[in-house]
């Protein structure tokens, strides 16, 4: 057997994971035909987004892994893609990780630690959040953008402590204003609430399933 290559002498990337934070969710209030025209839609913005700046490696039922060749590329493309994400009103908030570093290639797909460590950080993100290691907020910060430290985190399978960032490429989400079912962002333009107490609801369904079960919405993310 040929020895494996040592991963040192791996190239370098960025990899990134985006997923839809209330997906699950759309599929149990809207039902399966409803969360299908989601996921069509945001395959499409992903797509229109990436152009010629990186690539989908593969797509995770309601997410993607995404690679681009240096956290510019990833940065530039998460710039188009988030505020695209936000502005149409079927797709809720999305979860996004970035991180960069040596990865192996295999039958066009991507292995090792920097994977690993991107799908690790992606748990971490609360819907409307892009989290970053140390490279990819170095960066962000030259080029401008708001970085927020969260200092050091430990990640499941991952050996020591990781410095953490906050990259707001869109601007921040105030909790108040998640619907806590589907995920989805209030619209702030004319909106009244429909109550002055209590979480804020895209639609009747979503009050509903809250209603029935707050447990299981509370403690979503």
């Amino acid at each position: 057997m040929a020895p494996m290559s040592d991963p040192l002498d791996a190239p370098a990337a960025t990899v990134g994971f985006i997923d839809l934070a209330g997906f699950s969710a759309i599929t149990d209030v809207y039902g399966d035909i409803s969360a299908v025209g989601v996921i069509d839609r945001f395959e499409a913005l992903v797509k229109a987004a990436i152009g010629d700046d990186g690539h989908v490696i593969k797509w995770l039922g309601d997410g993607a892994m995404l690679l681009f060749p240096d956290p510019e590329s990833a940065l530039l493309v998460m710039g188009r893609l988030i505020p695209a994400c936000r502005a149409t009103p079927e797709i809720p908030l999305t979860r996004v990780s970035l991180h960069h570093g040596a990865v192996l290639e295999r039958r066009g797909d991507y292995f090792g630690a920097t994977v690993n460590t991107a799908s690790r950080i992606s748990s971490l993100a609360a819907p409307g959040q892009l989290l970053a290691t140390q490279r990819i907020a170095d960066v962000a910060a030259a080029t401008g953008i708001s970085v927020a430290p969260l200092g050091e985190v430990s990640l499941r399978s991952v050996s020591g402590r990781l410095p953490l960032y906050s990259i707001e490429i869109a601007a921040s989400v105030d909790p108040d204003w998640i619907d806590p079912v589907c995920k989805m962002l209030a619209p702030f333009a004319g909106f009244v609430r429909q109550h002055p107490e209590g979480p804020w609801f895209c639609s009747p369904a979503c009050a509903e399933a809250f209603r029935k079960s707050p447990e299981t919405y509370m403690a979503a993310r």
